[in-house]
C-alpha cells in the first residue's frame, strides 16, 4: 500500500467523526500552547533580568554595607562602609583602576522666591561616566546608533572634577527640570542657590534625559535631580559619617576573581575583621558582580522554567492517553474494517501505519492549532509578567515535535492491537 493511500485513508478515518477528533485535540492543542507561553515567560524573565541589571558593567564590584535586623530594623551588620574606604581603594587595591561612590539626601533649593524641594545626590567626579556605560538614560531625540560623550549628557557649564570632590566644594549641577523650576528660562550656571542654609554655585546643566526603556518614562523624572560631591554632601548634611554605595572598576575583567579577593582582604583590614576558629570571616559588607547577580536571577528563572514546563507536558500526556483512548475506541469500532483489509491481503505493517498515522494526524492537528494559540496568549503571558514575554522561535518547531512524538508514543499500542486481530474473527465482530 502505497504511503499516498495510507494518508488518504488515514484521513478518512480522522474525518470520519470530527467532533471526537477536534475534542482529542483539546489536550494537545492546551499542552502545545502551554509549552509556547511558558517558554516565553521563561524568556521574558531572564530578559527582564539582564534589563534590570545592566547597569552593573562586566568590570564593576558593587559593594555595600552588610544589614542585620535588630528589633524589627536594619541595621549596619558591623562597620558601615565609608566615603574613605572608597577614596583609598585604587591605592591600596592592586586591580581596582577607580572607584564611583555614590549618598543622597533630601533638601530644599532655593534661588530668589523659587523653592524646590529636592533629593541631593552626592556623587564622584566620574558620575557621568557611570550614566553613560549604564545606559539606561540617554538625552532627548537621540538618533539611533549614535555613540553618546559627556557633551551631549551637557546642555550647559561643566560637571564637577576630582579636585573639587576631595576638597569639599561647594558646587553642583541641575538637572534640566530642576533648573527650569528654579531660574525659568534664565541661565543658572555661575549663580549661586542655597542648598537648605549653604550656598552652592551652579557649574552645570545636564541636557533633558529620557529612560530607554519605555515602561520607566512614565514612573520617573531623570530630570529632577541635582548633584553636589559626595565630599560636600557628607559634610553638609550628616553629623556622623554615613554609609556610602562603592563601586568599583577592575582593570582586567577576566581576573574578576582575584579583584574580589583584594577588595575583601583591604576591606577586612580597614574594618579589622578576624577569622574566627574555623578561619571563616564574618563580613560586614557585601560584593557583587554582574555574574553573580545574573547567575543567581537566572538560576530562579530557570527553576521557574522548568517547573512551567513541567505544567506544560502534564497537560501533553493527558492529551497523549486521550488519543491512546479514541484510538482503542476507533480499532474496537472498525474491527470488521480491519477484518476486511487483513483478509484481502493487507500487510499487519499497512495496518500498524494508517492507525499510527491518524494518531499523528489528531497531534500534529492539534500541534498546529496550540501553536497558534500559545502565539495569542503570549501578550496574556507578558501581562501577567510586568510586560515581560519573549517568543523563542525555536519553541514553535519544538512544540511541533514534541506534538508529533506524542502521536506516535500514545498511538503505537492502538496501532498494533488492530495489526494483530485475527482475520477470521474479525470479520465475524459485529
Amino acid at each position: 500500500m502505497s504511503l499516498g493511500d495510507l494518508v488518504r485513508t488515514s484521513l478518512r478515518g480522522v474525518s470520519a467523526n470530527k467532533l471526537r477528533a477536534v475534542l482529542t485535540m483539546l489536550g494537545i492543542i492546551i499542552g502545545v500552547a502551554s509549552v509556547i507561553a511558558m517558554l516565553a515567560l521563561g524568556n521574558g524573565a531572564r530578559a527582564a533580568v539582564e534589563s534590570r541589571f545592566r547597569f552593573l558593567g562586566a568590570n564593576q564590584v558593587q559593594i555595600s554595607t552588610q544589614m542585620a535586623i535588630d528589633d524589627d530594623e536594619f541595621v549596619a551588620a558591623g562597620k558601615e562602609l565609608t566615603y574613605e574606604d572608597g577614596l583609598l581603594m585604587p591605592e591600596e587595591v592592586e586591580l581596582v583602576d577607580r572607584v564611583d561612590m555614590s549618598i543622597s539626601a533630601d533638601a530644599k533649593a532655593r534661588f530668589g522666591r523659587a523653592t524646590l524641594g529636592i533629593r541631593i545626590s552626592g556623587v564622584t567626579a566620574s558620575a557621568l561616566e557611570s550614566v553613560i556605560s549604564a545606559g539606561e538614560v540617554q538625552p532627548v531625540n537621540r538618533q539611533d546608533g549614535e555613540t553618546l560623550t559627556i557633551a551631549d549628557y551637557l546642555a550647559d557649564g561643566r560637571f564637577f572634577t576630582p579636585i573639587e570632590v576631595l576638597e569639599q566644594g561647594p558646587v553642583c549641577v541641575l538637572g534640566s527640570q530642576t533648573a527650569t523650576d528654579l531660574f525659568g528660562g534664565d541661565n543658572p550656571v555661575g549663580q549661586t542657590i542655597w542648598v537648605n542654609r549653604n550656598r552652592c554655585e551652579v557649574i552645570g546643566v545636564l541636557s533633558e534625559l529620557e529612560f530607554v526603556d519605555e515602561s520607566q518614562r512614565y514612573r520617573n523624572n531623570p530630570n529632577l535631580n541635582l548633584f553636589m560631591p559626595i565630599s560636600t554632601v557628607i559634610q553638609m548634611f550628616y553629623e556622623e559619617e554615613p554609609s556610602v554605595m562603592v563601586t568599583a572598576f577592575v582593570t582586567d575583567e577576566s581576573r574578576m576573581d582575584e579583584a574580589k579577593d583584594q577588595i575583601k582582604s583591604y576591606l577586612r583590614a580597614r574594618h579589622d575583621i578576624q577569622p574566627d576558629t574555623n578561619g571563616e570571616y564574618q563580613d560586614d559588607f557585601n560584593l557583587t558582580t554582574r555574574k553573580d547577580v545574573l547567575g543567581a536571577q537566572q538560576e530562579a528563572a530557570n527553576t521557574f522554567s522548568l517547573l512551567l514546563a513541567a505544567m506544560a507536558i502534564v497537560s501533553l500526556i493527558v492529551g497523549g492517553i486521550g488519543i491512546m483512548n479514541v484510538m482503542l475506541v476507533s480499532v474496537t469500532e472498525r474491527t470488521r474494517e480491519v477484518g476486511v483489509r487483513l483478509a484481502v491481503g493487507a500487510r499487519s505493517r499497512d495496518i500498524i501505519l494508517q492507525f499510527l498515522l491518524e494518531a499523528m494526524l489528531i497531534s500534529m492537528g492539534g500541534g498546529v492549532l496550540g501553536v497558534a494559540l500559545g502565539i495569542l496568549s503570549i501578550p496574556l503571558a507578558a501581562s501577567l509578567n510586568s510586560g515581560m514575554a519573549l517568543l523563542e522561535p525555536g519553541s514553535i518547531p519544538l512544540a511541533l515535535i514534541v506534538s508529533v512524538v506524542i502521536g506516535i508514543l500514545f498511538g503505537i499500542y492502538p496501532a498494533v492491537r488492530a495489526a494483530r486481530l485475527d482475520p477470521i474473527e474479525a470479520l465475524r465482530y459485529e
